[in-house]
């Protein structure tokens, strides 16, 4: 793939949307950005400019630095050096964002996956499945995992203990 030019024939979005979309997540690095949801947008204008809009999982997330530079190199790979990462906070990203392929790759990894928001009005506390062995007789142990978008859980059955993603 070659960027636009008065020689070349133009790209597609979709072509620049496909490599930006590979990008890993340095935090979670089996999930790209496209399978953790925060890829927004991408826009190529016509003298082959690329412009990527991507929202942080949470504002001041560390990991947004790596992930634009990351963007900016992928991109070069291909010939793109005219790049822009904008990055913005609204609307707040959450966990309805990632796609399925993306918790199921959480949960081969080893992190169970968010549960799904209920849109009614009483909270139930729903268990968390082990990613090891698949039981719901799990605990958490603290609000607070590797990364502040995890929390650290453990399984009464098998006794391992696991990352959860946090449903945001």
């Amino acid at each position: 793939m070659t960027p636009a030019s008065p020689q070349a024939p133009a790209v597609t979005v979709a072509e620049v949307r496909a490599v930006v979309a590979q990008v890993l997540d340095p935090e979670v690095p089996v999930l790209t950005i496209e399978d953790l949801g925060i890829l927004r947008d991408v826009v190529v204008d016509e003298n082959g400019r690329v412009d990527v809009t991507i929202t942080p999982t949470y504002s001041g997330c560390p990991a947004m630095e790596a992930i634009t530079k990351d963007v900016v190199a992928a991109l070069a790979e291909h010939g793109f050096h005219e790049v822009g990462v904008r990055k913005v906070l609204s609307p707040a990203w959450t966990t309805d964002w990632m796609g399925d392929a993306g918790k199921r790759k959480l949960l081969d990894y080893g992190i169970a996956p968010p549960k799904p928001r209920s849109d009614g009005t009483v909270m139930v506390a729903l268990s968390v499945r082990c990613p090891q062995c698949g039981s719901a007789d799990t605990r958490e142990l603290s609000r607070f995992g590797s990364t502040a978008c995890k929390a650290l859980w453990a399984c009464n059955a098998c006794r391992e203990p696991f990352d959860y993603f946090k449903k945001i």
